[in-house]
Formats: C-alpha cells, structure tokens, sequence
C-alpha cells in the first residue's frame, strides 16, 4: 500500500533524518559555493585596483603636460575686462582702457499696421550683402501669397547662414505699430550688412531695401532706422588697438582679453607666474599615489586573528603592479638640482609606503627650479610617461588585468558546472535515501501486522483449555 508520509510505518524521524543527510552532502556543493564567492570577490577587487590604477595614470598624465608648469595668472583692477592667460604669454604689467565695445550692426524698418498683411505680390528674393559676402534668400509667403512681415521673419529666421536675426517690434503706436529689427550676430564693422534689396516684389524693396553706401555717400533709406556696428577700441599701455569683437586675441602675447564696459582712464593687468597649478597637480597625483597603496593594501591584506583573507590575499597581480608603480617613480631622473622625488620633497614613509609632501621644500623647489621640475615629469623618460607604460600594460583591453579577469570568468563558469553536477548528484542521491526510508517504513508495516497477528494466535493458544 502507499505511505503518505514515510516515518508512520517505521516510527523512525525520517524527515530530520533526511534533511541531517542533505547537510551532510552538501558540504561539496557548500565548499563550490564558497569558492564561487571567493572568484567573483576576485573580479571585483580586479575592477577595483584598475580604478585606482587609471586614477594614478590621469593625475600622472597632468603632470607629463608643459601647461602645467611655469603657468600664468592674470590680476585685473575694476570689472572692466577679464584676462585668460595660456603658457605663451610673459610675465609683465600692462595699463589697458576701453575706449569702445565692439556692437552690433541694426537695422529698423518702417512701422506697418498689420504684421500679417500681405506686401506687394507674391514674389520676392532677398539678396544681402554680409561682410562682403553676398547671398539669397526666397522670402515669398508659404500660401503662394504676397510676403507679409511675419513670413519675412520666419523665413530669416529659418536660415542661419544669412547671419543675421529677424524679430518684431511693436513701438506702440496707434496706427502702425509693427516694425521689423534686423540684427546681425557678429560684431564689427566688417560683419556688417553693405546691401539689402528684393527683386520681383517693388514694394517690398521698398520697405526693407538698404544700402549702406560709403562714409562719404551714406546710402539713405526714409524707410530705415540704421544703427551702424561699432568695432572695439582699447590702448594697451598708449598703443591703440581695433578690434572686431569685445575678446581681443594677441594683442598681448598669450592673453585673451574680454571687453566688458568702457572704462575712463587705465585699468592695471599683472600677468604673473601662478605656481599653485603645479603645486596643486602635483599633490593630487600623492594622493592618488598612496590611494593606490591603500587599496592594494587592503585587497590583500590577511586577518591574523580571524584567519581570514583579503579578496586578492596571495595574489601576485595586485603586489606587482604596486612593485612596478614604485619602479616608475624610481627610475625616472630628471636634471639640474631637482633630479629625483625626494629633492622635490617627496619621500617615502618607510612604516605604511605611503608618499610625503615637504610643503616648504616642494614650494622653493617650485619657486627656484621650475624648469628641473617641469623634467623631471615631462619626457620620454620622466614620471609621467614611465607610469603611463605601468598603468596601461595592467589597465588595457588586453592587459594583466583584463587577463586575470576572464581567467576567473572560466574558474567562475566551470564551478557553475561543477555544482550543475553536484547538486544533480546530491539530488539523485537523496531521492534514493528517500525510497529506501519509503520501503523500511513499507517492510515495519508489514512486521508490524505480522507482529500484531502473532501476538492475538498467541494469545488465543494461550487462552486454550481454559475454557469452560
């Protein structure tokens, strides 16, 4: 007969029997696990040491660049212009006043009642004259009627090469208050419209047509409000300067000045040495310097007291990449009187590997030997290119820790095998545990009712003669 549940005919704990025998086998599929977690550790400690890596290789980089060192800043008096400086420009002091902003050229048209109304036929090409440049424009309204001034404007506006901008104007008058403004986007004068006119549509022309003519003949238009474009005006220590824009570009050597309002007399520009961007790239590369010996210390360190790894405890990747980083610094020797770290300040503390900045002696080695500095970083064989060939040979595509990683990616595949199989294995084992406990329970059933009918024949032999 079936047993519902096995236990009932033997009396025996069989679940809890079962269940002690599937911890006891599973100890193999518990020590695959465990070794699966250990390799996945693995691949996320190799992402993790490549991050620091390429963080120590981006603050080397700033420092193999010439901008860094022997950079310049500008100090302004007043709010009348602002300086940006590149590495071309010289130390020196300049007295610059502005005597005009560079505008724009505008032109305003003739007030009409009705921005909508149709204005001659329906023809119409603008042709202007831009900086000596000349183009056209088909302006005839998008129904097939005459243009009205919002279709002028849309189709400006629709083109940005024409290099000028249309809007609407409403000047509030009581009869014609809608009035076309044309501005050109550049500034100067030779960005300036020489020429507007439209053919095929007279009274178009006649409303928006223009010519600038010469200084000694201007064009005249009733028609148009023109507001010539200025060019920029500046003396730069008494020196007279034109420009197009309000940013005036070599004028100084290096200097990139931007206009901002007229001033009345000389405004002071110091154009000085700022070593604070050498200083400051180089104490970010220490810091990235000794975050990577953090790291790599404690993706290997080992708990004594615990008796517990690290995720890369034993693993040679993560010390030879520390070995060869420190091989980098080591091994670069730059010239003059500033040839190695420690004569830039920077040492080695001997109990943690971390590196230490001596401010005061960084700050003079800085002051003094700018151009040893700048060697000992820069070049084929400074700092920053033997660390570029560290950190790139671990870091690429097809680096060391690329490698590492796919080979714990196959370790990582082949456990899921493993326990694929174990667990099938596990599985077929304690389903025959199971039947096997199903037949004991069927067999002490059977002994049970055989025990049972014994015992009443027994007790009916027993019970023989007895009777009356």
């Amino acid at each position: 007969m079936a047993i519902s549940s096995i236990g009932v005919g033997s009396g025996l704990p069989v679940e809890q029997l079962l269940k002690d025998l599937r911890a006891s086998e599973n100890q193999p599929l518990v020590l695959l696990q465990s070794q699966q977690v250990s390799a996945q550790n693995r691949i996320s400690a190799y992402s993790t040491l490549k991050g620091a890596l390429e963080a120590l290789n981006t603050a080397g980089q700033a420092l193999g660049k010439t901008d860094t060192f022997g950079a310049l800043k500008a100090t302004t008096a007043g709010d009348y212009f602002t300086a940006n400086v590149s590495n071309k420009a010289v130390a020196g002091q300049y007295n610059i006043q502005v005597e005009q902003l560079a505008t724009s050229q505008t032109l305003v048209f003739k007030g009409q009642a009705d921005r909508s109304a149709a204005i001659g036929n329906s023809s119409g090409t603008l042709t202007v004259n831009i900086g000596g440049e000349e183009k056209t424009l088909d302006i005839a309204s998008k129904n097939g009627g005459a243009p009205s001034l919002d279709d002028i404007m849309a189709a400006i506006n629709g083109d940005s090469s024409l290099g000028f901008s249309a809007t609407m104007i409403n000047d509030g008058d009581k009869d014609t208050p809608h009035r076309l403004l044309f501005t050109v986007k550049d500034t100067g004068e030779e960005a300036s419209i020489q020429s507007l006119s439209v053919t095929g549509n007279d009274d178009l022309n006649a409303l928006i047509g223009f010519d600038a003519g010469t200084a000694q003949n201007p064009g005249v238009n009733p028609n148009v409000i023109h507001s010539a474009a200025k060019n920029a005006e500046l003396l730069i220590n008494d020196i007279p300067i034109t420009n197009q824009s309000n940013t005036v570009k070599g004028a100084i050597e290096g200097v990139t000045l931007n206009l901002t309002k007229v001033s009345d007399s000389p405004v002071s520009l110091s154009i000085t040495r700022d070593d604070s961007v050498t200083s400051e790239a180089i104490n970010k590369f220490v810091e990235a310097y000794n975050s990577l010996q953090s790291t790599i210390k404690s993706l290997t360190s080992y708990d004594v007291e615990n008796q517990k790894g690290s995720a890369l405890t034993g693993d040679n990747l993560a010390r030879n990449a520390q070995n060869q980083v420190r091989q980098a610094l080591n091994s670069a020797v730059g010239e003059g009187a500033i040839a190695t770290l420690s004569q830039l300040g920077i040492t080695t503390d001997p109990k943690n590997g971390q590196l230490v900045i001596d401010k005061d002696k960084l700050e003079t080695a800085l002051k003094d030997n700018m151009v040893d500095v700048q060697k000992l970083f820069v070049g084929d064989t400074g700092i920053s290119a033997n660390l570029n060939k560290v950190a790139d040979n671990f870091t690429r595509s097809d680096g060391l820790i690329k490698s590492a990683e796919e080979g714990t990616q196959r370790t990582i595949t082949e456990l899921d095998k493993q326990m694929i199989a174990t667990k099938d294995r596990i599985d077929a084992k304690m389903e025959a545990y199971r039947q096997q406990f199903a037949n004991l329970d069927v067999m002490m059933t059977q002994m049970n009712g055989i025990s049972n009918y014994l015992t009443q024949q027994l007790s009916m032999l027993g019970n023989i003669g007895k009777e009356k």
